[in-house]
C-alpha cells in the first residue's frame, strides 16, 4: 500500500545545539517551584531567574559573552522576594520587566556599560568597590500579593500585563515609570483560581488566559473587566499554557487530562465556548508543556524535564506533526527569541535558549537548503521594534496592526498581517536618548538613513550573526567607558509612533498608509483580510517618487500573487491527498469483497 507524504517546507527542519563554547555555564537558576519558563531572551540579552539570597534577583547575560560565568555576577536586584518571571520589551532590547513574589512588577533599563566590570581584574574590581548590581527604574505594586506572570503588549509601547496572586490581570502604562506605581489602568477579573498563562492576539486587542480553575478566557480590555468568552479547557489542574497563533483567529493550549495525559488543543478564538476544534494527546509524561508559536505556522512544544522539542505545522485547522529535536539533557526552562533576531544567512527559522542544570544552551532550528540567496518563502516579514501605538492610544481604545520588518533588507513595512509586502515605514523615535545612541552605533545604515526623513531606516533590522553567540556583535556601549554603576532611575520615554499609521478606535477598521503619506481607512473584519491592504498604492507627488511607488506596487502585487499561488498549490495537494486516500479505500473494499466470495 502506498503512503502519501504531505509536502511541507519544514519537514526537514533540524535543531543545531550550540557547542560548549557557545553555551553559558555556572548559571545559578532559581529553585522556586512556581511554574514559569525561568528564562527570557531577545537578540541581545538573556534574562534568567537567579537563586539569590537577601531578596529576589535575576541575571541578564549579554548574548555575545558565552562561557563560564564568574561566581559573583552583577544581578538585577530590587525585589524583596523571589523573582518569578521576566519579559523583554518588544520595542527596546535593553528594557526588561520582572514579576516577583513580593507583589510588584520591576522595570529595568540595562546599561550596556554595566558589563564592562566583568573585564576588570580582581584588584581593579576591589578598587571600584566590587561588583555593582543593576537597580530598577521603578517597582509597581500589584496589590500586595505575588505577581506570577508579566507580558508586554505587542503593538502599544510601554504597556504591561501582570497576573496577580488575587486572580486579576492588571494592565499598566509604564511610560512614566515612577508614576505607574499608583493604580492599574485596567483590571481584568473573572478568575476563580491561579492564573497560569497569558498571551495577546496579533493586534493586542484580545488577551487570552488559562487558569487553575480549568477554564480558558478571552478579554477585550475596551469592553470592561469581565471576560468576553469562558470555556472549559483541559480537565487536569496542572500547568495549562496558551499561545495565540500569530495573525490567525486560532489559539493553542497545552495541559493535562484527568488521567494525567499531556494534551494539545486548537481553538477558534471567535467561539471558544464551542470547545476545541482539534484535540491531540501527546503522551503520559509529567512535565509541563511550554508552547511557542512561530509565524511560519509552526508550534514548538518543549516539556519541563524533557530532552526533546517537538514541532507541529498548522494547516487548514490540522496540526501536522513534523519531527522532534532529541537530546539526552532535560530542560528546566526554555524560551524562543523574536524572528527579527534570526540569522537568515543560515536559514534559521527559530532559535531557543534552553536551561539544562547550570548551563544555558542555544538551539537553532535550520531549514536545509543549498541556495545562498535569501529564502523569502520561509522568512515572511517579522514584527519590528517600532510600536504602532502609544500607551495612551491603547488605553483610549485605539487599535492597530503590528509594524513589520523585511528580514532581507531590514527595512520597516507598514502595519499589516504576515505575510505582507508594503511600503517601508518611517523611522521611530528611540525609547530613550541612550537607546538612540545605541541604535545609531549598531548599524551605519541606521545613522545615514535617519538623516533623511523620507527614507526608511534600518533601526529594526534583523541582527546578523546573533544566531551563534561566538559570531555575534558585542553589545554597543551607549556611553563612554566608565566605572560600572547601577542603572539610573529615569522615566521611560515613549517611542514615537507619529510616523507610523494612525490607529483608530473603531474595532472594525484599520488605517492604511499609502505611498504619498496620506492615511486612508479601510474596513476589515478579520486579521487575515489585512493581507490585501499591502497591494494598495496612491498617486505620488513627483516623477521619481512615482517610479518608486509603481515599483513598490508591482512588488506588492507579485508578492500577493506568489502567496495566492502557494495557497492554491496547497489546496491542490490537499485534494490530491484525499483522492489518493479514496482510491486506497476503494482498493481495500474491492479486495475484501473478492475475498468474501
Amino acid at each position: 500500500m502506498s503512503r502519501f507524504v504531505r509536502p511541507s517546507k519544514y519537514r526537514h527542519v533540524y535543531p543545531n545545539v550550540g557547542k560548549k563554547e557557545a553555551s553559558y555555564e555556572n548559571v545559578k537558576v532559581s529553585n522556586n517551584a512556581w511554574d514559569t519558563n525561568l528564562i527570557a531572551a531577545n537578540g541581545k540579552y538573556i534574562s534568567v531567574n537567579w537563586n539569590a539570597s537577601g531578596g529576589g534577583a535575576f541575571a541578564v547575560l549579554p548574548v555575545n559573552r558565552p562561557g563560564k560565568l564568574p561566581d559573583i555576577y552583577p544581578l538585577c536586584r530590587g525585589h524583596t522576594a523571589t523573582v518569578l518571571d521576566t519579559a523583554f520589551s518588544p520595542f527596546d532590547d535593553n528594557v526588561v520587566a520582572s514579576a516577583s513574589d513580593d507583589g510588584t512588577v520591576g522595570l529595568w533599563k540595562i546599561d550596556d556599560a554595566g558589563f564592562e566590570q566583568l573585564d576588570l581584574s580582581d584588584k581593579e574590581r576591589e578598587r571600584n568597590g566590587g561588583i555593582k548590581d543593576f537597580e530598577p527604574l521603578a517597582r509597581i505594586s500589584g496589590g500586595g500579593r505575588k505577581i506570577g506572570q508579566v507580558v508586554w503588549h505587542p503593538t502599544a509601547s510601554n504597556v504591561v500585563a501582570a497576573a496577580t496572586g488575587d486572580h486579576v490581570v492588571k494592565l499598566f502604562d509604564v511610560t512614566h515609570a515612577s508614576s505607574a506605581a499608583s493604580s492599574p489602568s485596567i483590571s481584568l477579573r473573572g478568575f476563580t483560581d491561579t492564573i497560569q498563562s497569558l498571551d495577546w492576539d496579533w493586534t493586542g486587542t484580545t488577551l487570552i488566559a488559562t487558569s487553575r480553575d480549568r477554564k480558558l478566557r478571552t478579554f477585550d480590555p475596551r469592553q470592561g473587566e469581565n471576560p468576553v468568552q469562558v470555556a472549559d479547557s483541559h480537565s487536569g489542574i496542572k500547568g495549562a499554557r496558551v499561545v495565540w497563533c500569530g495573525d490567525q483567529d486560532r489559539a493553542i493550549t497545552t495541559g493535562f487530562s484527568k488521567m494525567s495525559d499531556r494534551q494539545m488543543f486548537l481553538w477558534d478564538t471567535k467561539n471558544i465556548t464551542s470547545g476545541p476544534i482539534k484535540q491531540i494527546t501527546l503522551d503520559a509524561s509529567s512535565g509541563i508543556i511550554m508552547p511557542f508559536w512561530s509565524d511560519n505556522n509552526i508550534v514548538f512544544l518543549a516539556g519541563k524535564g524533557d530532552g526533546n522539542i517537538r514541532y507541529y505545522e498548522l494547516e487548514n485547522d490540522e496540526l501536522h506533526y513534523l519531527t522532534e529535536g532529541k537530546s539526552s539533557e532535560p530542560a528546566r526552562g526554555i524560551t524562543f527569541i523574536g524572528r527579527r533576531f534570526l540569522d537568515t544567512d543560515e536559514n534559521e527559522i527559530a532559535k531557543a535558549y534552553k536551561i539544562t542544570g547550570t548551563t544555558i544552551q542555544p538551539v537553532s532550528f535550520l531549514v536545509p537548503r543549498k541556495a545562498d540567496s535569501f529564502q523569502s518563502d520561509i522568512f515572511p516579514p517579522a514584527p519590528s521594534a517600532v510600536p504602532a501605538l502609544s500607551g495612551k492610544d491603547f488605553f483610549d481604545g485605539m487599535r492597530a496592526p503590528r509594524n513589520l520588518v523585511n528580514l532581507e533588507t531590514g527595512k520597516g513595512l507598514s502595519g499589516g498581517s504576515v505575510p505582507a509586502a508594503a511600503a517601508s515605514s518611517a523611522a521611530p523615535s528611540s525609547f530613550s536618548s541612550a537607546s538612540a545612541a545605541r541604535s545609531s552605533s549598531t548599524t551605519s545604515a541606521s545613522a545615514s538613513a535617519a538623516a533623511a526623513s523620507a527614507t526608511p531606516v534600518r533601526s529594526a533590522s534583523p541582527v546578523k550573526g546573533m544566531a551563534t553567540p561566538a559570531r555575534s556583535a558585542s553589545p554597543v556601549k551607549a556611553a563612554p567607558a566608565r566605572s560600572a554603576s547601577p542603572v539610573k532611575t529615569n522615566p521611560i520615554a515613549t517611542p514615537s509612533t507619529s510616523s507610523q499609521q494612525r490607529p483608530i478606535s473603531d474595532a472594525s477598521s484599520f488605517v492604511k498608509p499609502s505611498h504619498d503619506g496620506v492615511a486612508r481607512t479601510e474596513a476589515k473584519s478579520t486579521f487575515a483580510s489585512l493581507r490585501d491592504t499591502s497591494s494598495a498604492s496612491s498617486a505620488p507627488a513627483n516623477g521619481s517618487s512615482s517610479n518608486e511607488a509603481r515599483v513598490q506596487d508591482l512588488l506588492s502585487q507579485i508578492e500577493k500573487l506568489k502567496w495566492d499561488l502557494e495557497d492554491r498549490d496547497s489546496k491542490i495537494r490537499h485534494l490530491e491527498a484525499e483522492n489518493d486516500t479514496l482510491r486506497t479505500n476503494q482498493k481495500k473494499a474491492r479486495e475484501a469483497l473478492l475475498a468474501s466470495l
